[in-house]
């Protein structure tokens, strides 16, 4: 065995064995060395495989989160497009009521061209 360590024309050569004995040697240190290795790698996939779990775990739960938070906002637009439009309503309700609501030129959502004839409206009011 020492004499094929070294190398040169008598390499992997074991003498005072049988040819099989010899055979025998040389494919159990192989497979153990292959074995040795393998079972390395396999121990690393596995631990690489944990680690991807529970970062596929991790991130499964703040998608859900995130989703449910969506859903949340969602709906809260919803209910404050509802209470905007009831709003309105109601204001509409009773401007058209009371009939005391004057037409302004500054109000900019019920602005209206002046008629032909009218006095121009008044200048817009400095901006501090």
């Amino acid at each position: 065995m020492e004499i094929g360590l070294l190398g040169g024309p008598d390499k992997n050569r074991v003498y005072g064995l049988s040819n099989t004995t010899a055979d025998n040697l040389r494919t159990a240190r192989n497979v153990s060395t292959v074995g040795s290795f393998q079972y390395k790698e396999f121990v690393a996939l596995q631990q690489c495989m944990a680690h991807l779990t529970e970062r596929y775990n991790h991130l499964s739960v703040e998608y859900t989160q995130l989703k449910a938070s969506h859903t949340q906002q969602r709906a809260e637009s919803a209910q404050q497009k509802v209470t905007y439009e009831q709003l309105h309503e109601v204001v509409m309700n009773m401007a058209a009521q009371s009939g005391t609501c004057a037409f302004n030129p500054f109000w900019p959502y019920n602005h209206q061209p002046p008629s032909p004839g009218s006095p121009p409206p008044p200048p817009a009011p400095p901006l501090y």
